[in-house]
């Protein structure tokens, strides 16, 4: 296997672990922060994913940082359908992308892309042991998480 499918199957992997995440948070859940703690929502978190997905292949496509930004208002990000299709769509872009690589510029970004999208799995999880939500069964393997709900 390639290295540039090896890359674009861990996206895939970064991606059906949101998606799965997505399918069982609430609204509330969504707009969750850690009790005690200076943190942002879970939904925040979501945000800056969906934003880096968008900002590093914009940045790799002109050669120089442009700015972050993501598809959806923060208003947006408590409708677990609505963000559910922006992971969707920005997933699809970021293949699109990964299939544009051709400089050692294009490779670090896409590189630290995908080292965002991990650092957020861990963020996450921290969350969801935090606020007492359960960890998707995908999350409980990826990352050989306990069963416990504590």
């Amino acid at each position: 296997m390639a290295f540039d499918d090896v890359l674009a199957s861990r996206f895939e992997r970064a991606n059906l672990l949101y998606l799965e995440l997505l399918d069982g948070l609430s609204p509330e859940q969504l707009g969750s922060r850690l009790p005690g703690l200076p943190s942002s929502t879970i939904a925040g978190q979501l945000w800056c994913v969906l934003g880096a997905r968008e900002s590093y292949p914009r940045a790799a496509r002109a050669g120089s940082w442009q700015g972050f930004g993501g598809p959806l208002e923060e208003w947006e990000m408590t409708d677990a359908p609505t963000v559910r299709a922006a992971f969707e769509q920005t997933a699809a872009d970021v293949a699109v992308w990964l299939g544009e690589l051709r400089s050692d510029d294009d490779l670090r970004l896409a590189l630290a892309l995908l080292e965002h999208e991990t650092q957020h799995h861990g963020q996450l999880i921290r969350y969801l042991y935090g606020l007492g939500i359960p960890r998707p069964e995908s999350w409980q393997r990826q990352y050989a998480l306990d069963h416990d709900d504590a």
